[in-house]
């Protein structure tokens, strides 16, 4: 290989959050770009502080961009079949190369590796680096050390290995080469605690084979593998992706502060583990037939709500972390000028009462499915009911964790009727220990008020709390929970009153926010989990037409390697919030499952989640 002349660096065209790609080694992950920059990575977990913050900044925030140095270069990635191994090929006027990056599983250290390989013609490739601690805060002191560039600063240390050689300008790393057909051109990424010496990297040529095998095994173990459809399998990756395999917690999105409204302050740090997502996304893991999935987080999650039932929290950290301190980092503009960046999350402290539901409901699936009774699954249970008796008639910030005033929604109302109904029937059907009969009667209790007191009778339609009038996307929830039955007309008004007032152009709002008081400004886009809700609302009350056909609809929105976001704004046809989003791509699973119960002679029983 031949070294480039130097040239002018250019700067980057404006991001979209569609525009990103997700590698991982099941501890944490990075976002690569279409124009090639890896713009966010949080060393050595997924919760760690970033070193690559230009997602929420700029390029000075920290980032590492491989690719042609033609300006008219153009690219086109995909995934390798099965697997989180990206490949991106650049075309130029002089020839093509390809870029390989993946992040091989976890050994002594957290590494990421991008291989470049030539095409065709000769291509003049650069790589920069930028590493900034601390979310794009702090510039490490870089040195050459024995063949490696390290970086260091405080308690963090990168190592960067390469054939390439690199020279430091501008507080940053580059690379410039040119590669030809048949040459290969190879990059290790490694971080270290700054205090240890620095770790022997993987061979990067020989560290591709065994992670593109590991994920197609896994893949390959799913229910029905062959036959599912491309979105279902590349969804149930990015599921296992967000895992964090030494514990078996579930994070909700790799990132944070991604906005829900564009220059907005509804931007929240979704690097946990949500009781709700996770138990949500174990059941779908459970549907495909995930069991060791389902045992390592019905074990993460007695370790972290081990203690006082009332200590029960809706989110804890990747090891089972209690305190999530919320802080703002201001020397980050925020994505698309969307501030504050936000990180850690105060809605660790909210009450939220759908959680029991939840937690109950995924139990129970477990206790009926291939891993079986946990003895100490029900100890934990029947602690959980005990707290529940106290709390369950009190208002709650809900499942959307508002941050105005404490409601009485409907949905928090269901849910704890289904932590009652899935406690008694424990008793009944599988003979565990319990007082059923005060549980049962507890669960008629809550069905004869919730039919009461959040059903609008002139609307045919549940609302979104106890006297209100406005709607909410999580009560198309109740056929699903077993709460009605999906013929049941009240269940069908509520299908149509949702179309009508909470849809844009088929995409579901969770509420209105110019009438809910949720304790925040400005609008936000379409959830898409709710979209997904309302088709497996349509394909449980026979409607299995109008369900495929926003299946269809909702499946065409992911972006060009198959990812989708929290949100849609269905107006400027943007992805929006944080990404990928553990709930779209479990509402996406499910709805499949769903749509797959709806066949006749269907073995699939469409039961909760």
């Amino acid at each position: 290989m031949k070294k480039a002349k130097t040239i002018p660096n250019r700067s980057r065209p404006d991001r979209r959050i569609e525009d990103y790609a997700l590698i991982g080694d099941l501890q944490t992950a990075a976002l690569v770009g279409t124009d090639g920059s890896i713009d966010w990575l949080c060393f050595p977990r997924f919760d760690s502080p970033a070193c690559f913050a230009a997602l929420l900044g700029d390029d000075g925030n920290g980032h590492w961009r491989i690719a042609p140095r033609d300006a008219d270069a153009t690219s086109n990635r995909h995934y390798r079949e099965g697997t989180l191994v990206l490949e991106t090929e650049w075309s130029t006027a002089s020839g093509s190369v390809r870029v390989i990056d993946f992040m091989p599983l976890r050994g002594a250290a957290p590494d990421l590796v991008r291989i470049v390989q030539g095409i065709s013609g000769t291509v003049s490739m650069r790589s920069e680096i930028r590493l900034r601690f601390d979310y794009g805060h702090v510039v490490p002191w870089v040195r050459h050390l024995d063949g490696r560039v390290v970086a260091i600063a405080g308690p963090d240390a990168v190592s960067l290995r390469s054939d390439i050689h690199q020279y430091g300008r501008d507080f940053a790393t580059y690379g410039d080469f040119e590669i030809s057909p048949g040459e290969t051109a190879w990059f290790v990424l490694t971080w270290h605690p700054s205090h240890e010496p620095v770790p022997k990297p993987p061979d990067a040529l020989a560290s591709l084979a065994p992670t593109e095998r590991f994920w197609t095994e896994w893949i390959a173990q799913a229910t029905d593998s062959g036959d599912l459809a491309e979105e279902v399998t590349r969804s149930l990756l990015t599921l296992k992706a967000l895992t964090y395999a030494p514990s078996g917690g579930i994070v909700a999105a790799p990132t944070t502060s991604l906005p829900e409204s564009l220059g907005g302050p509804r931007n929240w740090d979704y690097r946990y583990c949500w009781l709700r997502d996770a138990t949500m996304a174990l059941a779908a893991m459970l549907r495909f037939g995930y069991s060791d999935e389902a045992h390592a987080w019905r074990n993460w999650l007695l370790r972290a709500i081990a203690g006082s039932p009332e200590d029960l929290q809706i989110m804890y950290g990747v090891t089972g972390e209690r305190r999530l301190s919320e802080f703002e980092a201001p020397w980050l503009p925020g994505f698309a000028g969307s501030s504050p960046v936000r990180i850690g999350n105060a809605a660790a402290e909210q009450l939220q009462i759908d959680v029991y539901g939840e937690v109950m409901d995924v139990l129970a699936l477990a206790r009926e499915s291939v891993i079986g009774p946990s003895d100490d699954a029900w100890a934990l249970q029947r602690g959980l009911m005990q707290h529940l008796d106290t709390v369950w008639s009190e208002p709650d910030e809900g499942i959307w964790e508002v941050r105005g005033d404490r409601q009485h929604f409907t949905y928090s109302k269901v849910m704890a009727w289904v932590a009652y109904d899935r406690a008694a029937r424990a008793v009944e059907r599988f003979g565990m220990s319990g007082p059923a009969k005060r549980w049962r009667a507890t669960c008629n209790q809550l069905h004869q008020q919730i039919c009461t007191e959040a059903f609008d009778t002139d609307r045919n339609t549940f609302t979104q709390a106890y006297g209100s009038k406005a709607l909410d996307a999580a009560v198309l929830l109740i056929p699903q929970v077993g709460f009605l039955p999906a013929d049941d007309a009240r269940v069908v008004g509520t299908v149509d009153a949702i179309q009508r007032e909470l849809s844009v152009d088929g995409f579901v709002q969770r509420y209105l926010t110019d009438t809910v008081d949720d304790g925040l400004s400005s609008g936000e886009g379409s959830f898409l989990i709710c979209s997904f809700w309302l088709a497996d609302a349509l394909a449980l009350i026979g409607r299995i037409g109008e369900a495929r056909n926003l299946y269809a609809k909702l499946v065409a929105l992911r972006n060009d390697v198959g990812l989708l976001a929290e949100e849609y704004d269905p107006t400027n046809k943007r992805m929006l919030g944080n990404f990928p989003q553990a709930f779209s791509h479990l509402g996406l699973v499910n709805t499949a499952w769903h749509l797959n119960a709806a066949e006749p002679g269907s073995a699939l029983r469409p039961s909760a989640y």
